[in-house]
C-alpha cells in the first residue's frame, strides 16, 4: 500500500485519507440536508416550496448512494462526525438575520447560498469519486447521473437564490 508524507501528519495511509475525505462529505451531506428541511418547511408554497421538496427527495437518495459507495470501499459513516455536522446546521439558525424570533427574507437568501454551496462540493465528490478509480464498474454511468442532477440543482438553486435576493433586498 502506498502511503503519503503530511507536513505534520507523519505516514498516513491513502485509505485512511479517503476514509476521512468520506466522512467530511457525509456529514456535509448530513448537514445540507437539514438545511433543505428546514428551508421547505419555512417556504410551504409557491415554486420554491416544489423545488425544496424534490431536493430534500435527492438529496436523501444522494446520501444513500453515498453510503453504498463508502460499503463498497469498506468504510462505515462516521456517526460522530454527522452529529456534529448536524448540530452545526441547527446552530446556523441562530445568525442574525435582521428579526429577533423567527424567518426573514435574508434567512431564505443564506439558507440558498448554503445548499448551493453544498451542492458545489457534492460535485467536487462526485467527480473525486470517479477519479479514483477504486469503485467497482456499477458506479460510472450513477457518478455521470449525479453530476447531472448536481449540475441541475445548482442551476434551480441559483435561480431562486436571485428571486430570494429581490425579494429581501428590493
Amino acid at each position: 500500500m502506498t502511503a503519503v508524507r503530511g507536513a505534520h501528519t507523519g505516514v498516513m495511509d491513502h485509505d485512511r485519507l479517503l476514509d476521512i475525505y468520506l466522512d467530511d462529505h457525509h456529514a456535509a451531506a448530513t448537514a445540507f440536508l437539514q438545511v433543505a428541511r428546514r428551508a421547505r418547511i419555512a417556504n410551504p408554497e409557491g415554486e420554491l416550496a416544489a423545488f425544496l421538496d424534490r431536493l430534500v427527495g435527492e438529496l436523501t437518495e444522494e446520501r444513500r448512494e453515498l453510503e453504498r459507495m463508502m460499503r463498497e470501499l469498506g468504510h462505515r459513516p462516521n456517526r460522530a462526525k454527522d452529529a456534529f455536522a448536524g448540530a452545526a446546521a441547527q446552530l446556523g439558525r441562530l445568525k442574525l438575520n435582521g428579526r429577533v424570533r423567527g424567518y426573514s427574507p435574508l434567512s431564505r437568501v443564506l439558507e440558498l447560498e448554503g445548499l448551493e454551496a453544498g451542492v458545489t462540493g457534492k460535485l467536487a465528490l462526485w467527480r473525486s469519486l470517479e477519479a479514483t478509480g477504486r469503485l467497482s464498474e456499477e458506479w460510472p454511468p450513477v457518478l455521470a447521473r449525479l453530476h447531472e442532477r448536481a449540475e441541475a440543482q445548482r442551476e434551480e438553486l441559483e435561480r431562486h437564490r436571485v428571486q430570494a435576493l429581490r425579494l429581501a433586498f428590493g
